[in-house]
C-alpha cells in the first residue's frame, strides 16, 4: 500500500499533500498522516466532485475510494482549518497515481468551524493568538440552555445570570439561566461579539452587553473565544471577541446531507410547584452541493423550543432599597448609625424580606442560510443569513414581610442601641417581566487571489432588540394600626437556617401572609413599557501580499467602516389606588393558589395571578393622563426617558508577518476613529421651581485611538507553540452614560442639572499574554496562560443610573454628571488540559479527564467618593473551575462536569452608604452537569442531559463581603434534557 502525506498548517504557509497510490481494479486507498509527526489525520474528506466517489480517512489515517472506473478526475481533499484542495489525477487500467496538492491554510479570522474536540483542539494549536474553541461535539454534551452558559466550560469566562438591563437582579435570576458574560475578569461590555465574524447589534438599553441567553446552542458549529487581539480586529475589545460560527455546505464531506433533531426537557423546580416543568425543540438543518466541480454551496438551518420553569426565590437585598429600605444595624448609635469600631458588613440585619415564585417560559426560534459558491482555489464567495428572536413571560408573585415604624432603644447603660421594629406589614407584590429579544446578522462577501495578492470584501448589517414591552404590577398590604400592620416591638425579624431568614413571628402572621385575598384592594394596576434597539452596518475590504521574501512573510492591511443608529424609550402609567373599601380577594384576578410559596423551606401559600384578568382590571382605569414616567406634564412624561443615538466608527490597520525559522513575528497598527451623537430629552424648571415643557437637547462625542501591538510564536515541533503579545485595546463608555436626559431642578435660589457626560474618556487598556501549549501526541493536551491588564478610565456598570456621579459647578448652578474612573489592574493565569487515555487495553482506552483552571487578581481606583482605592473589579470571580471525566468509544460517550465560580463583586456601594462594605457580592456557587450519549450508527444518536445534578442554589448575592444576613437567593432545581437526532 502506498503512503500518502499530508502536512497540516492551520496558520501559515502552504500544506502539501503527495499520494502514492495503487489504483488496481478502479480502487484508489491510501493513508494520510502528518510527515512531521507521523500521526494519522482523521476526518480528512477525499472526493470526486461531480461523483458519488467519497471518502473519509478513518481514525488511522486510511480511506479508499472504491470501484473507480479508468478515466480523469478532479480529487479534493479537505479538513476543518484547511482551504479545500484539488488536483486532476489520472485512473488507469492499472499501476500507481501520484497525486499532488498545495492547500493554504485559513486563517482562524476565517469562518473555519470544528467538528469535534480533536479539531477544536488543533485550531486553538495553530492559531497565532490565544484562543479557546468550543465545537459541535462539546455543545453537544452539555446540559446547558443557551450559549452563554456554555461559554462557561471555557477558562477565563465567566457566566452572571441576571445584569442591569430593564429586567436585572434577582428578578433575572430568577429565570434561572444565563444571561451575560464576563472574559479574564471583565464585563460583557468590554468584549466584541461576532456571529461568523460580523458585529451583531447591542440591543441592550443601558450597557453594549449582548444578551446572549436568546441564542440556542443547536445551529453552531464552533465558538471561538479570542482572549488577545491582532491588528485586523475590532480594537474595542479589552476582555476578549467571542466570534459564534455557523456551518456551510463546504463544511461537510458528503454532497448532500441533512439532519434533524427531537427534544424534551424537563424543569424539576417547576415540578414542585405542580406548574407545567416540560418544554421541547425541534431542529432541522440540511446542506447541498452542485454545480460543475460542485462549486455552488447552500446551508439552511432553523430551530423552535420552548421551556417552562417555575423557580424559588428570597429576596432582602430587593428590599433594602427604595422604597421600604428594611435595613438595619444589629447594634447602632442612637441614630441608628454604625457604631465606631464595628465592622457594618457584620452587624447589618433584615427588617423585611420576600418570598415568591417566579413561573413562566421561555420560547425561541431562529435559524441560519449560508450560499456559497467556490469555482475553483482563487475565487470565493458567500452570503449568510442569521437570525435568533427569544419571547419571555415571566411573572413573579411575591410575599413580603416588612418592618414598620423602627426605632432605637438603648442596650442598658452602654450608650448603644438596638433596633426597635414597632410593627409588621404583610404584602403580596406581583410583576410580571415580559421579554423580546431579537438579534440578526446578515452579510455578503468574498474572496479573490490573484497572484500573490488575497483581496477579501464584505459588506454586513445586523440589527437586535431587547424590549419589555407590557410590564405590569399590582400589590396589596395590611392597613391596620393606620397602615401599619401587626404590632411586633422586637429587635429582630429573623432567624437563620441554612443561612435563610425564617420570620420570628405569630402563627397569626403568617396566617395573614396565606391570606392575601383578605387584604385590602390597594392600586389599580401599573404598567411600563420599555423598549430598546439598535441597527449597525457597514463594509470592511482586507488585502494581503505574500512576499515570502527573507524573514518577511506577508503583509496584510486592511479598512473598515460601521455606523449603528439606536432607541431606548421607558413610559409608566399609573392607575392610582382604591379607596372603597373592596378586598384584593374581589378584584378577580386570583385564579388558584402555590400550597407553598417556597417549597421546602417557607411553606405558607401565596395566590396565582391570572395575567389576563389583570390587564382586563387595569385597562378598565387606564388613561392617557396616567402617564408618570418622571414628571407632571404629559410631554415630558412621555419622552423624558427617551434616548436616541448614532454611532460610526472608522478603522484601518496593517500588519506584518515575520518569520526567523521557528519564530514568527507579527507587529501591527490600527486605528479608530468614532463619532458618537446623541439625542436626549431636556426638562427644565423655572426660578420658583415649576417644571417646564421640555425639549430635545444633543451632544456629540469624538474617540481617535491608535492601538498597535506586537504578537510573537514559537513553534519547535508541530507539537508545541510559545507565544507573547503586548497589544492595546479600548472601549467606548456606554450611551447613557454620556448622553442620558438632562434634569434641571431648583431648589433655594440653586439650580441643579443632572445630565450625561459627553466628555467622559474612552477605556484603555494595555494587555499581556504569554502561553504554551502542548500535545502529547498520544490523546493529550496542556496549555498555560497567563495575563495582564493595565486598564485606565475604568468605567463600571451601573444601568440606568450615572457612573461615579459627582458635582461640579458654582453655588448657583451645580452640574451633576457621570465620570471617568481611575486605573485598574487584571493579572490571571489559564490552564487547561484534556487527556484520553487512549494507550490503555481496551475497553479502558475510551476514558478520559479535562479540566480548566483559572486564578485571577483584579484592583481598581474607581474614583468615587468613599469607596476602597483597591475595588475589585466587577463581575471577576478569583476562582473558576471546570474538572470533567469522560468515557468515548464505540459510539458511547458519557461526561461528568464539575463547575465551580468564586465570589465577585456586582454593584459597588449598593445602600448608597459612600462606602465599600455595602457592595453587593455574588457567592461562590458550584454545579455537576452529566451528559450521556450513544450513536446507534445510520445516522442515529441519542443523548440524556442533566444540568444541576446535584440541585445546588443557582444565585445567591449579598450585601457586604463577609455578610450573608441580607441576601438574594434564586433556587432553580434541574433541567433534564433528552434528545434524539437523524442524520443522513
Amino acid at each position: 500500500m502506498g503512503l500518502g502525506k499530508f502536512k497540516a498548517g492551520l496558520l501559515a504557509g502552504s500544506t502539501v499533500m503527495a499520494f502514492s497510490l495503487p489504483a488496481m481494479a478502479g480502487n484508489i486507498t491510501g493513508t494520510i498522516v502528518d510527515p512531521a509527526t507521523g500521526k494519522p489525520l482523521a476526518a480528512t474528506s477525499i472526493t470526486i466532485p461531480g461523483t458519488s466517489y467519497s471518502a473519509s480517512s478513518a481514525e488511522d489515517g486510511s480511506f479508499t475510494l472504491a470501484n473507480v472506473p479508468e478515466g480523469t478526475y478532479m480529487i479534493t481533499a479537505s479538513r476543518a482549518g484547511l482551504h479545500t484542495s484539488s488536483t486532476r489525477v489520472t485512473v488507469p487500467k492499472d499501476g500507481a497515481v501520484a497525486v499532488s496538492f498545495e492547500a493554504y491554510s485559513a486563517a482562524l479570522e476565517e469562518i473555519v468551524v470544528a467538528a469535534n474536540r480533536y479539531q477544536a483542539s488543533s485550531l486553538q494549536m495553530n492559531a497565532s493568538n490565544t484562543v479557546d474553541v468550543m465545537s459541535a461535539a462539546d455543545l453537544e454534551h452539555t446540559a446547558v440552555h443557551n450559549v452563554a452558559e456554555a461559554l462557561g466550560l471555557l477558562p477565563g469566562v465567566n457566566v452572571m445570570n441576571t445584569g442591569q438591563s430593564f429586567v436585572g437582579g434577582v428578578d433575572g435570576a430568577s429565570r434561572g439561566e444565563g444571561m451575560f458574560t464576563s472574559i479574564r475578569g471583565l464585563n460583557g461590555e468590554y468584549n466584541v461579539n461576532l456571529i461568523n465574524g460580523v458585529n451583531v447589534a447591542q440591543g441592550m438599553p443601558y450597557s453594549r452587553e449582548v444578551q446572549l441567553s436568546l441564542l440556542p446552542p443547536s445551529g453552531l458549529q464552533t465558538i471561538v473565544v479570542n482572549k488577545t487581539s491582532k491588528a485586523d480586529m475590532d480594537g474595542d475589545a479589552i476582555g476578549g471577541t467571542v466570534d459564534f460560527r455557523t456551518p456551510t455546505a463546504f463544511d461537510y464531506n458528503e454532497p448532500l446531507m441533512f439532519s434533524f433533531t427531537a427534544s424534551g426537557r424537563l424543569e424539576t423546580r417547576a415540578q414542585d410547584y405542580k406548574k407545567d416543568s416540560l418544554g421541547y425543540g425541534l431542529a432541522g438543518e440540511g446542506a447541498g452541493k452542485f454545480g460543475r466541480d460542485n462549486q455552488f454551496g447552500v446551508y439552511v438551518s432553523a430551530y423552535y423550543d420552548i421551556r417552562h420553569y417555575a423557580n424559588s426565590e428570597m429576596g432582602a437585598v430587593m428590599e433594602s432599597t427604595c422604597c421600604d429600605n428594611a435595613w438595619a444595624f444589629a447594634v447602632a448609635n442612637a441614630d441608628g448609625t454604625n457604631p465606631s469600631g464595628m465592622d457594618p458588613a457584620k452587624n447589618l440585619e433584615t427588617t423585611g424580606f420576600n418570598v415568591g415564585v417566579s413561573s413562566g417560559y421561555t420560547e425561541r426560534y431562529g435559524g441560519n442560510v449560508s450560499l456559497d459558491w467556490q469555482p475553483d482555489d482563487t475565487t470565493s464567495a458567500y452570503f449568510r443569513l442569521g437570525y435568533a428572536v427569544a419571547k419571555t413571560e415571566q411573572n413573579s408573585t411575591l410575599s413580603q414581610l416588612v418592618g414598620m415604624g423602627v426605632s432605637y432603644d438603648q442596650i442598658g447603660s452602654t450608650g448603644l442601641y438596638h433596633p426597635n421594629i414597632q410593627y409588621l406589614s404583610t404584602r403580596l407584590w406581583y410583576e410580571t417581566n415580559p421579554e423580546y429579544s431579537d438579534l440578526a446578522t446578515a452579510q455578503l462577501g468574498g474572496e479573490k487571489k490573484w497572484g500573490n495578492w488575497t483581496i477579501t470584501p464584505n459588506v454586513f448589517l445586523s440589527w437586535g432588540d431587547n424590549d419589555r414591552p407590557n410590564h405590569i404590577e399590582i400589590s396589596t398590604r395590611s392597613t391596620q394600626n393606620d397602615g401599619n400592620g401587626f404590632a411586633y416591638g422586637n429587635s429582630t425579624l429573623a432567624t437563620y437556617v441554612n443561612d435563610l431568614p425564617y420570620p420570628l413571628v405569630s402563627s397569626q402572621v403568617i396566617s395573614q401572609l396565606g391570606n392575601v385575598a383578605s387584604l385590602p384592594a390597594r392600586d389599580r394596576g401599573e404598567l411600563t413599557e420599555q423598549y430598546s434597539g439598535q441597527v449597525r452596518g457597514g463594509g470592511k475590504l482586507d488585502a494581503r501580499y505574500d512576499i515570502n521574501a527573507g524573514p518577511l512573510d506577508y503583509i496584510k492591511f486592511g479598512v473598515k467602516y460601521q455606523d449603528s443608529q439606536r432607541q431606548v424609550t421607558n413610559r409608566d402609567w399609573y392607575n392610582g389606588n382604591f379607596s372603597d373599601g373592596r378586598t384584593f380577594g374581589s378584584l378577580g384576578i386570583i385564579s388558584g393558589n402555590y400550597s407553598s410559596v417556597y417549597p421546602g423551606v417557607y411553606n405558607w401559600s401565596v395566590p396565582v395571578i391570572d395575567q389576563a384578568a389583570l390587564f382586563r382590571l387595569y385597562n378598565t382605569y387606564a388613561s392617557a393622563s396616567n402617564l408618570d414616567s418622571c414628571g407632571s406634564l404629559y410631554v415630558n412624561n412621555w419622552n423624558c426617558n427617551t434616548q436616541k443615538g448614532t454611532e460610526a466608527v472608522s478603522a484601518a490597520y496593517v500588519l506584518a508577518n515575520l518569520k526567523f525559522n521557528d519564530l514568527e513575528v507579527i507587529p501591527g497598527f490600527r486605528f479608530e476613529h468614532t463619532a458618537i451623537h446623541n439625542t436626549y430629552w431636556v426638562t427644565p424648571h423655572d426660578s420658583d421651581g415649576n417644571e417646564l415643557a421640555g425639549h430635545w437637547g444633543y451632544n456629540a462625542t469624538h474617540y481617535d485611538e491608535p492601538l498597535p501591538s506586537i504578537f510573537a510564536n514559537y513553534r519547535p515541533d508541530d507539537n508545541s507553540v510559545y507565544r507573547a503579545a503586548i497589544w492595546t485595546s479600548y472601549t467606548r463608555p456606554p450611551f447613557v452614560q454620556l448622553g442620558g436626559g438632562s434634569q434641571t431642578s431648583i431648589s433655594n435660589g440653586v439650580t441643579t442639572i443632572t445630565e450625561g457626560n459627553p466628555n467622559l474618556k474612552a477605556i484603555t487598556a494595555v494587555n499581556y499574554d504569554v502561553s504554551g501549549q502542548w500535545e502529547t501526541g498520544h490523546g493529550g493536551n496542556l496549555l498555560v496562560a497567563g495575563y495582564a491588564k493595565q486598564v485606565s478610565n475604568y468605567i463600571y456598570d451601573n444601568g440606568s443610573t450615572y457612573a461615579n456621579q459627582i458635582s461640579s459647578g458654582s453655588s448657583s448652578v451645580i452640574y451633576k454628571h457621570p465620570t471617568n474612573g481611575g486605573d485598574g489592574q487584571i493579572y490571571g493565569v489559564e490552564i487547561s488540559a484534556r487527556q484520553k487515555f487512549q494507550d490503555m487495553p481496551a475497553p479502558f482506552d475510551g476514558f478520559g479527564i479535562g479540566a480548566n483552571l483559572t486564578r485571577q487578581w483584579t484592583s481598581v481606583n474607581t474614583l468615587a467618593p468613599g469607596l476602597d482605592k483597591n475595588e475589585r473589579i466587577q463581575n471577576a470571580p478569583d476562582w473558576m473551575a471546570n474538572i470533567e471525566a469522560f468515557y468515548e468509544k464505540d459510539g458511547f460517550t458519557l461526561d461528568l462536569i464539575y463547575h465551580y465560580t468564586g465570589a465577585y463583586v456586582a454593584q459597588y456601594d449598593y445602600l448608597g452608604q459612600g462606602s465599600s462594605w455595602d457592595d453587593l457580592w455574588v457567592r461562590s456557587s458550584q454545579r455537576v452537569d452529566l451528559h450521556a450519549g450513544y450513536d446507534f450508527g445510520h445516522g442515529v444518536r441519542a443523548d440524556l442531559s442533566v444540568a444541576n445534578l446535584f440541585d445546588d442554589i443557582s444565585y445567591w448575592s449579598h450585601i457586604g463581603k463577609q455578610s450573608l444576613a441580607i441576601s438574594d437567593v434564586v433556587e432553580t432545581g434541574r433541567t433534564i434534557l433528552v434528545s434524539a437526532k437523524y442524520s443522513y
